[in-house]
């Protein structure tokens, strides 16, 4: 349990004096011996000089001090409340700041000694409020000259406290419907309070505005719809060594996978395209992109033999370049006739389909909470062969061109 101390003003005390003193708080603080105190304060303010030793106490003291301004800390009390390492506000307080003042008499050297001291004054209290809030002097100051009152919200927005306390209970649809039904027939009245408090029992199902449940079907949703924009602007491009998925055009830096999700970066390697590009991938994306050249011995060779004497101008590297892109086209016909064969079962599947299996689908993915209805079918399926990636839909396109 944290040590408590209040520092109230009476009708005769304010700070620095009575039950407000820096003498009484030190010994409040000594009977606390390094355990945690809670400072509250309500007080107009009073001394200045106080309120900086009180503020020094505070700071030196061993144990964790939270500060609480309950109703008000203006002028010298403002300086109490930036002693606790977290200062917290009631949101219905008020907190005010303003130049130190003095009720001395006397002629024009005592008054301008005493002018000279209240600008020292405030250049020390100044830099209190700048330790607590990192603003610079100049705003300081300017908060001081203009003697300046906050709320609890424009006292944290500027950093003189670290929290506002908010007494305000949290409002939750139990709270509400109860209110509502109030007056209803006592009946109604039981069968509402038994499906609140079985609604309590279960945190799962509480009845209040944070609803997990509706958050995490939110978040199902959300997902599956970045899936489905994924797929869309999947590109695929085959290689000799099975497809590149990527979005976009295939260019330097363009990050490149193995699935359609794209979840799984390319392995690091040389890959060849079947139109007889070279591709190299590191750490999942594209390093470089180039044509597949010519094997620089062979050509040299070329040149110091007469034409007469080669036997085949085919060259040993443009071999293996088309040997890589056949195999890339392979890859593309592979993947072409595996959708085709897909479509073509399911196409089957429907066909198969009895007149009654078709009558009882149901065309929706909503099924009531309690109802025995089946939900055989998820919506309409993809029309017979309906090419999904850019590949397939290509090969269609100049099939249909050809015939």
């Amino acid at each position: 349990m944290p040590y408590n101390i209040y520092l109230y003003d009476t009708d005769q005390d304010g700070i620095g004096s009575g039950s407000l003193s820096s003498a009484y708080l030190q010994q409040q603080l000594q009977a606390a011996a390094g355990q945690d105190v809670e400072l509250h304060i309500s007080s107009a303010g009073g001394s200045a000089f106080d309120a900086i030793a009180i503020y020094d106490l505070l700071k030196k003291y061993p144990g964790r001090i939270t500060t609480y301004i309950d109703a008000l800390a203006a002028s010298a009390a403002s300086i109490v409340a930036m002693g606790g390492q977290t200062i917290i506000m009631s949101k219905y307080a008020l907190l005010m700041i303003h130049k130190p003042m003095a009720g001395s008499g006397g002629n024009a050297d005592e008054l301008l000694k005493d002018v000279q001291m209240l600008n020292t004054v405030q250049t020390r209290l100044a830099q209190i409020y700048m330790d607590k809030t990192k603003l610079d002097e100049a705003t300081i100051n300017s908060l001081i000259n203009a003697v300046t009152w906050m709320t609890a919200d424009q006292a944290l927005a500027l950093g003189f406290i670290d929290q506002i306390e908010d007494y305000q209970t949290q409002a939750t649809n139990s709270a509400i419907i109860r209110k509502c039904t109030g007056t209803a027939p006592a009946v109604y009245q039981r069968c509402i309070s038994k499906i609140l408090v079985n609604n309590h029992k279960s945190p799962r199902n509480a009845m209040n505005m944070q609803n997990t449940d509706l958050i995490e079907k939110t978040s199902s949703v959300l997902d599956k719809m970045m899936n489905f924009f994924k797929k869309v602007m999947n590109k695929q491009t085959m290689t000799d060594k099975g497809p590149l998925h990527h979005t976009g055009d295939l260019e330097p830096d363009t990050e490149v996978y193995q699935d359609e999700d794209l979840t799984s970066p390319a392995v690091d390697d040389v890959y060849t395209t079947a139109d007889g590009q070279q591709l190299t991938t590191k750490s999942g994306k594209v390093k470089k992109l180039t044509p597949c050249p010519a094997d620089p011995d062979t050509e040299a060779d070329d040149e110091e033999l007469p034409a007469s004497k080669l036997k085949s101008k085919t060259k040993p590297h443009d071999v293996q370049n088309q040997i890589a892109a056949l195999k890339a086209k392979v890859h593309a016909q592979n993947a072409l006739l595996t959708e085709a064969r897909s479509a073509l079962e399911t196409a089957e599947a429907r066909l198969k389909q009895s007149r009654y299996d078709v009558k009882n689908e149901i065309r929706s993915t909503y099924t009531p909470e309690g109802s025995k209805r089946s939900n055989k079918a998820t919506g309409e399926t993809q029309p017979f062969f309906a090419p999904q990636s850019a590949l397939a839909k290509n090969a269609v396109k100049q099939a249909v061109k050809n015939a």
